[in-house]
């Protein structure tokens, strides 16, 4: 990558610790915490997919504790979401933009960095995935909550696969400065267009022993209607 892109994406990653601390804080604010609740709600949903990954990988300290821009931004979040109440729709849209692009920019890291570990494409998009949407899910469950990504949300764990998926192939093709630029506007898009059209993954089928038994009859009561 150039200086440039190096600065761009690192601008954005840290737009999306920032913005992932304030989400941390208004999840805090909705459930009436204390400062102390703010800031670790504020860490895990920032900082959270990060340090997964880098654990996971076993290649020395999660860079967010070895960058003290990591630990800062998700700060800066705790506190603006305990000084401001981020309740207008401008600000949400704001918010949910940021949060769009941060998603594919740490899908793109994880699978990278993955790749780099030597890891082969599946897993390195798994890991790639787990950066994405790893923050927001620890803090759910930290608060008692059902992980947005398991349902109802806009697609985000299909958006950071999809971007995991386009790094590892245009990574492999020895293009990885296009890989991170197309996973963070592929991932925006396709969140982004979830939101405005409402689309949502399907849900479980409600197939049961009789209506399978009624499936398999039906082959062989057109077979003896062509015999008659």
């Amino acid at each position: 990558m150039s200086f440039e892109a190096d600065v761009v994406f690192d601008v954005v990653d840290l737009l999306g610790v920032l913005t992932n601390g304030i989400l941390g804080g208004v999840v805090a604010r909705q459930l009436r915490m204390d400062l102390v609740g703010f800031t670790v709600l504020a860490i895990l949903s920032g900082l959270g997919g990060g340090i997964l990954r880098d654990t996971l990988l076993q290649q020395g300290f999660p860079v967010a504790l070895t960058n003290p821009a990591y630990l800062t931004s998700s700060l800066v979040g705790a506190v603006l979401a305990y000084l401001m109440v981020f309740g207008s729709t401008w600000t949400f849209r704001a918010l949910f933009l940021a949060d769009c692009l941060s998603v594919g920019c740490w899908a793109a890291t994880g699978t990278v960095k993955a790749l780099g570990a030597g890891l082969a494409w599946p897993p390195a998009i798994l890991l790639g995935v787990v950066t994405a949407v790893g923050g927001g899910m620890i803090r759910d469950v930290a608060v008692g909550r059902l992980p947005a990504i398991f349902g109802g949300n806009t697609l985000y764990a299909t958006s950071a696969m999809i971007a995991s998926a386009l790094m590892a192939l245009l990574a492999g093709l020895g293009h990885p400065t296009w890989g991170m630029a197309g996973a963070i506007v592929v991932s925006a898009v396709v969140s982004i267009s979830a939101r405005r059209f409402g689309w949502r993954l399907p849900g479980p089928a409600n197939l049961s022993p009789s209506t399978l038994r009624k499936l398999r009859r039906r082959p062989r009561q057109g077979r003896h209607a062509h015999r008659r």
